[in-house]
This record gives structure tokens, C-alpha cells and sequence, in this order.
């Protein structure tokens, strides 16, 4: 052992804490860089020379500089963040989607209350031309809401579209960007030492890319990784991408949907493959929350509308001759929709074969939801009819009606592997209109006038006389005479002489209608005031032309539908402040939901920091070791230079 073996170990340790100090100051200087790993390096004894004295050390090799990772907390924090991002992007959608379901006087709600309100103005001043066009500009304020509020869910489906479009193509270049980083990385895994930067540049791109869409990774024995989507749709191979691309959702082509092509056609992703990611989010946003908050607008509208129309048509215009022109409907809505699967079979030309259509039968019994209809395959000629708010299935064969709507299956029939989603309420408000643009268009008139005639002792008069069908007979007068106090009567239909052409008898409870259905006297329901005694009668005769112009019937019958249960079992004011409700929970759940994982991403963040993370003041420790070595390394070589020069003047050299 001499001075060139102390020379020797006083180099390699003076190497050690160089490269130590190489390596702190590499942490020291991306202790702000996302992603950065810490580095650290490995040591390792030089081995012994053996002498007879025994073995003498060669000192310090550097062996690696070692990336401080952990691939269960890399994984957890991209799985998390993915959950958070796709619950942020909901929550974002949402908060913009409230705005669509306005408060207060900028309200649905507020305009169709005073809209119907302005019906009783109406019913107080039925000839009144300025009344009646405060009622039509009231109409006309009510359908620019309905119209306004569905053409911003209508916007917002086309901005989903469009941004879902822009995140995948965002997707795709973090994929190519991912397939270089590992065509880099397996050029130099020959080398033996691991390409430390190369490889948290690559972890980079995938949390980058797990924020937009949830991927699975897979590690090759090259140092390449592979990454795929859920249910196994490769993304990266080795140097090789498999884009991504937005299409039509094949149920409703105004959606859009994740594909890929599988080297032959382009498939849409189903949505619970892909389990988190900003554009999950955005996907799921649209298939549900968007979906759901159309169809309660939407069932809204029909509602209302169809309610208005209804009573409307049975009523009686200012168009001379009274009577002789029908009443149009005052409202126009989008209608329902039947759409065919993407799937469905074609003719030649390239249409579908199939066809199904959806008219509504009963407005008020609409429910706020989409529906689909595919074959039953335990029934031949019979179909499935599932309502997709909840699940609810049923068989059903064509001309059924469901929920206040029919469906015609054919012709043509579709073939048995057909699918179609049906839309009854979805574009209804979108598209809301008034349609009359003349004062004389509002039926304020009734067809028919009720005349109460009590005993003495009586109290019984009309509340209201409601039309269920125009035109009643204009050559039939009813009368109604009660036969004791319980409330039983008899009826006659007489003609325009008095003489009886017709009859019955029934009994009337308080609270309840006469006639009682299903009986029919002449078109009309009527209800009661007082209490019927014994030898009561009523009166309902065609109205008389000279007292059209005072008379208010129908316009009663329209004031009273603010209170009536038109919109399935609730009335206008209550069925928009339930749909406000439910999208503002939506928004409070979305809320809660986005605050939760966002704490799950924030802590898993911040355990991958503490095991990968640079500490500053540990670094800055690590740097004056370091210094300390090195400068103790020199002396060692300053120390090896003089006993080796103290040999050389002791040989004479």
C-alpha cells in the first residue's frame, strides 16, 4: 500500500461528494417542478486489496442516482385526481346549469302565474281589448322564458360537444407525447442506469392525462410503458398510440361519445368504462344531469301548454259569427321525439326501416324522461318500454299509452334487434311559441251558460262550468233538478221547443262534479256552490249570440288552471319550484361530492410529495455533508501529494 493507493481513495471520495453535491443541486433546482422526483445517489464500498497485513480499503464507488418513487402512491394520487377532475367538471357544469332555472320575478314560474293571472283580468273584462293584449304579451314573456331556458340547455349540449372534442385531442398528443417518452426510454435502458428524468417527464404526461381521462399502466421488461383505458382499450403500446376520437352517441346523435377504432370500425366507449377523468365528467354531465334537466323543463312546458290549448280549443273566439270559427291553440311546443339507435336496420338508401312514433295523449300525465324501446324477447310482437329516470319497465305493444303519451310501432315494423330512444317532453321548451297574434284568437267565451233557479230554502249556485269537449250541442238545453237534500238529481236534455229528447240521474256529493264521470249530458262538468235542496234547478243552455262579447266562462276556466294539478299531480308554481329544487340539489350534492375527492386527491398529492417530494431544508443539509466531504476528500489528496512527494525527495527522485 503506498501514496498512490491514498491518492486513489482520496479521488473516488472526492468523486462520491461531487456527484452528491451534483445531485443535491439537481433537487435543490426542481424542488418547484411538478412531478420532479427526488433524487438521491448510491454508494457502494470499493472492494479490499488483500495484504499480509490484512485488507486494506479502496474506498467509494458511486453506483446509481436513484429516483425516490413509489408506484402505489403515483397511482393513487393520478386515481384520485381523476375522481376529483371528473367531479369538478360536474360541479362546474351544474353551477352553469342552475342559471337556466331562474328565481324570483326572472322566473318561469313568476311568468306563468302571470300569465294565468292575467286570465282573470280577462274574465273580469272578457270584451276588453286592452286586457286581452296584456294577455297575449304575458303569453308571449312566458314562452320566451320556457324558449330561452331550453335554448341555453340546447347551447350548453353543443359547448359539451365542443369541449369534449378539444379534451380529446388533448388526449391524443398526451399519448404521443407519452409513446416518444418511452421510445427514448427503452433506447437507453440498455445502459444499465435507470434515465431519471426521462422517466418523471413520463409520469408527467400520465397524470396529466389521468385528469382528463382514467388510464391503467403497465410496465415492459424495455422500461416502456403501456397505457389503456378501462375495459382494455389500448391507448399507448410501446411507440405506438391508439387516438382517441369524440362520435355520436348511437342512442341520440346530438350527444357525444368516447370512441376508438378496433382496426376495423370506430366503438363507442361505454360511459362506466372509463371511471374518472375531467372528461368523464363532462360525458356523464350530459347523459344525466343535462338530460334529466331538459325532460323536467321540457315535461313543464307540454304541460302547461297543452293544459292552456286544451281549454283554449273548447272555448269561443270574437270571430263573427260567435261560434262558427274553432279556437286555435295559443302555445306551440317542440314536439315529441322518436329517435333510432345508430344500429338500426337500413333500407338500401341508407334510411332506417323502422318506424315508431310518440304523440301525446294526456299532458299532465307526462313524466320529465326519456324512454327506451327495444324488442321483448320473451313476447314476440310485444316490445320493452323502460323509463330511464328510474328504471321502470314494462311491455307494451303498438297504439299503448304510457304516461301520458302513445307509441305507434310501424309501419314499417322495425326489425327485432331495433332500438329507438323516445323523447315525449325533451325539446318541448326549446322550441315554445305563441302562435295567435289577434286579441279576437283568446276564447274568453263559453259555449254554454249556467243558470242556477233555487227554492227558497236553497243556497245551491255554479261555481264553474267546464267544456271537456267542443262543439257542444247548440240545440240541447239541460236541466237539472234535485229530488231531495242528499244531493240526488234528475236531468233532462231538452230541445230548442222544451220538448225532452233525452236523460238520466245521478247524485251529487260536495266537492265532486256534475255530471260524475264517465256520464256525459252535453260536453261539460260543472261544479257547485251552496248546498242543493229539494226542487233546485240548474240551466245550462247554448250561450246566446248578443251576450258573447260579456261572456267570461272560459276565461274562468283558464284563471282557475294556476291552482289545478296540471303538471302530474302539482300545479305550474309547484312543479317549477320542484325542478329548481332538484337541479339546486344536484348542485349542493355535486358540490359536497367535488369538495370530498378533491380532499382525497389533495392527500394523496401530498403523500406522494412527502416520499417523492424535495424538502428544501433536507437538502440544504445534504449540501453542506456534502461540502464537508469534499473538502475533506481534499485534504486526503493533499495529504497522499505529500507523502508522495516526501518519498520522491527521500529517493534522491
Amino acid at each position: 500500500m503506498g501514496a498512490g493507493s491514498l491518492m486513489s481513495i482520496g479521488i473516488k471520495t472526492l468523486e462520491a461528494n461531487y456527484a452528491g453535491l451534483q445531485v443535491t443541486g439537481h433537487n435543490i433546482a426542481n424542488a418547484h417542478v411538478t412531478g420532479y422526483s427526488r433524487q438521491k445517489i448510491e454508494l457502494a464500498t470499493a472492494e479490499g486489496q488483500f495484504s499480509g497485513a490484512g485488507f486494506f480499503g479502496k474506498g467509494v464507488d458511486v453506483v446509481s442516482v436513484k429516483r425516490i418513487y413509489s408506484d402505489y402512491l403515483t397511482r393513487e394520487a393520478n386515481s384520485t385526481n381523476a375522481a376529483a377532475q371528473a367531479d369538478a367538471t360536474r360541479l362546474r357544469m351544474l353551477e352553469t346549469l342552475e342559471q337556466a332555472f331562474q328565481t324570483g320575478e326572472q322566473g318561469i314560474g313568476y311568468a306563468a302565474n302571470q300569465f294565468l293571472n292575467a286570465m282573470v283580468d280577462l274574465a273580469n273584462r272578457p270584451a276588453d281589448s286592452s286586457t286581452r293584449e296584456v294577455v297575449l304579451a304575458r303569453a308571449t314573456e312566458m314562452a320566451l322564458r320556457f324558449s330561452a331556458s331550453g335554448r341555453q340547455i340546447e347551447t350548453m349540449q353543443r359547448s359539451i360537444v365542443s369541449d369534449a372534442r378539444t379534451q380529446v385531442t388533448a388526449v391524443n398528443q398526451l399519448a404521443k407525447n407519452i409513446a416518444q417518452a418511452n421510445d427514448k426510454i427503452s433506447q437507453v435502458s440498455g445502459l444499465g442506469q435507470p434515465p431519471n428524468d426521462l422517466l418523471d417527464e413520463r409520469d408527467r404526461l400520465v397524470s396529466q392525462l389521468n385528469a382528463l381521462v382514467q388510464v391503467n399502466t403497465v410496465m415492459a421488461a424495455d422500461g416502456s410503458m403501456s397505457v389503456f383505458l378501462g375495459g382494455g382499450h389500448m391507448l399507448v403500446l410501446g411507440s405506438n398510440t391508439n387516438p382517441l376520437t369524440i362520435s355520436a352517441n348511437q342512442d341520440d346523435p346530438t350527444r357525444a361519445a368516447i370512441a376508438v377504432f378496433d382496426g376495423e370500425t370506430v366503438k363507442n366507449l361505454d360511459d362506466d368504462m372509463v371511471p374518472g377523468g375531467s372528461l368523464v365528467g363532462l360525458l356523464r354531465f350530459q347523459n344525466k344531469d343535462l338530460v334529466d334537466a331538459r325532460n323536467l323543463l321540457g315535461r313543464l312546458a307540454a304541460a302547461v301548454s297543452g293544459a292552456v290549448n286544451q281549454q283554449q280549443q273548447l272555448g269561443v273566439n270574437l270571430y263573427p259569427p260567435y261560434g262558427s270559427v274553432p279556437s286555435e291553440p295559443i302555445f306551440e311546443v317542440g314536439g315529441p321525439q322518436s329517435i333510432a339507435n345508430a344500429n338500426n336496420a337500413r333500407d338500401a338508401g341508407g334510411g332506417f326501416m323502422g318506424q315508431v312514433t310518440v304523440t301525446i295523449s294526456d299532458p299532465s300525465q307526462l313524466k320529465p324522461s326519456d324512454y327506451s324501446l327495444a324488442t321483448d324477447p320473451s313476447s314476440p310482437g310485444q316490445w320493452l318500454l323502460t323509463r330511464l329516470t328510474d328504471g321502470h319497465t314494462q311491455s307494451i305493444v303498438s297504439g299503448d299509452v304510457v304516461d301520458g303519451f302513445r307509441v305507434d310501432i310501424g309501419p314499417p315494423s322495425p326489425d327485432v334487434n331495433d332500438r329507438f330512444l323516445l323523447q315525449p317532453v325533451g325539446r318541448a321548451a326549446g322550441m315554445m311559441r305563441v302562435v295567435v297574434d289577434d286579441v279576437r284568437d283568446l276564447a274568453a267565451a263559453s259555449p254554454l251558460v249556467a243558470t242556477s233557479v233555487p227554492t227558497p230554502t236553497g243556497t245551491v249556485s255554479v261555481d264553474s262550468l267546464k267544456m271537456l269537449t267542443a262543439p257542444p250541442n247548440p240545440d240541447h238545453t239541460v236541466r237539472i233538478a234535485f229530488t231531495d237534500d242528499s244531493g240526488h238529481y234528475t236531468w233532462d236534455l231538452l230541445d230548442p221547443a222544451g220538448a225532452v229528447v233525452g236523460g238520466g240521474s245521478g247524485t251529487w256529493t260536495a266537492g265532486g262534479t256534475i255530471p260524475a264521470p264517465p256520464d256525459d249530458m252535453n260536453g261539460f262538468e260543472m261544479r257547485l256552490l251552496g248546498v242543493p235542496r229539494l226542487g233546485d234547478e240548474i240551466l245550462v243552455a247554448p250561450a246566446e249570440d248578443d251576450n258573447f262579447a260579456q261572456n267570461n266562462g272560459n276565461a274562468l276556466i283558464l284563471a282557475k288552471l294556476r291552482d289545478e294539478l296540471i303538471v302530474e299531480g302539482a300545479t305550474v308554481g309547484d312543479a317549477y319550484a320542484a325542478a329548481m329544487a332538484d337541479v339546486g340539489v344536484r348542485v349542493q350534492g355535486g358540490r359536497s361530492t367535488a369538495q370530498i375527492t378533491g380532499a382525497l386527491a389533495d392527500a394523496a398529492e401530498a403523500a406522494r410529495g412527502s416520499e417523492s417530494g424535495v424538502n428544501l431544508d433536507e437538502e440544504a443539509a445534504r449540501l453542506i455533508q456534502y461540502q464537508q466531504g469534499y473538502q475533506a476528500a481534499a485534504k486526503v489528496l493533499q495529504a497522499a501529494q505529500s507523502i508522495l512527494q516526501a518519498l520522491l525527495d527521500a529517493s534522491g527522485g
